[in-house]
C-alpha cells in the first residue's frame, strides 16, 4: 500500500453539536475545531511508514450557509499545526464544497466529488500518483465506505458499528475491511498488516439500512 485517504469530521477532528439545530455536523467557528486525540501521531506514523496521506472530506457548510470560506481556510491551519507538533504532516487536502440543495446557487448541483461518488479520491491518488488499488480510505460514515469500495481502497471504519450506523445509507449491505476505534488504531493496523503481523481477512458489514 502507497497512501492513505482521510475523510475529515470523525476522524481528524471532532463532531460538534450545534443545540441550535440540534443535530451533530462539522465544526462551523474556530473555536469549536479540536483534533481528537492520537491524531496528530496517528498520522506521524503513517507519515514514518513511507504513505503519503490525503485528506478526501465532504464540506458542503459553505453550501449551507453555515460558513464563509475563510473559516474552512482557518480549519486547515488549525489542523495541520496540531499534525505539526507531532511531527506528521498531509500531503494534499480534498474538499468537495457542493450540495444538491445549497443556498448558495452556484455550489447547488450533484457532481463526481461528493462522496460516495469517487471524485475526490480519483484526483488524489492522480495527484499523489498511486492507485487507488494501494490505497486505504478512512472514514467514520457509509459514504466513506461506499466510496471507498467504489474505488478499489482497502476501506477501514472510524467507530463501533452500533446499529444507528445503519440509517446514513439506502445501500442493504456495507463493507469495512477494518474497524478501529480512533485514527491512531487505525494506523496501528494499518502498521500491522503492512508488516504481515495480523490477518487481513477481516470483515464487517452493516446487514440493514434506511433511507
Amino acid at each position: 500500500m502507497k497512501a492513505v485517504l482521510l475523510d475529515r469530521d470523525g476522524v481528524i477532528n471532532a463532531l460538534v453539536y450545534h443545540e441550535d439545530a440540534g443535530v451533530i455536523d462539522s465544526p462551523f467557528r474556530a473555536s469549536q475545531f479540536k483534533l481528537l486525540p492520537g491524531v496528530p501521531e496517528a498520522i506521524r506514523l503513517l507519515n514514518d511508514m513511507g504513505l503519503k496521506v490525503a485528506v478526501v472530506s465532504n464540506q458542503p457548510g459553505i453550501a449551507k450557509g453555515h460558513l464563509k470560506p475563510a473559516m474552512l481556510k482557518t480549519f486547515d491551519r488549525r489542523m495541520l499545526s496540531g499534525i505539526r507538533t507531532a511531527g506528521g504532516h498531509i500531503d494534499r487536502i480534498y474538499y468537495c464544497l457542493h450540495h444538491p440543495e445549497a443556498k448558495v446557487l452556484k455550489l447547488r448541483q450533484r457532481c463526481r466529488c461528493h462522496k460516495p461518488e469517487i471524485g475526490l479520491l480519483e484526483q488524489a491518488a492522480e495527484d499523489l500518483r498511486v492507485s487507488l488499488l494501494e490505497c486505504y480510505m478512512v472514514g467514520d460514515g457509509i459514504p466513506d465506505l461506499l466510496a471507498g469500495a467504489r474505488a478499489g481502497c482497502r476501506t477501514i471504519f472510524i467507530g463501533r458499528w452500533k446499529c444507528e450506523v445503519c440509517q446514513f445509507t439506502e445501500a442493504p449491505h456495507v463493507h469495512a475491511a477494518l474497524i478501529a476505534e480512533s485514527l491512531w488504531d487505525a494506523a496501528l493496523l494499518i502498521q500491522a498488516e503492512m508488516r504481515g503481523t495480523r490477518p487481513i481477512t477481516s470483515s464487517y458489514k452493516c446487514l440493514s439500512a434506511q433511507a
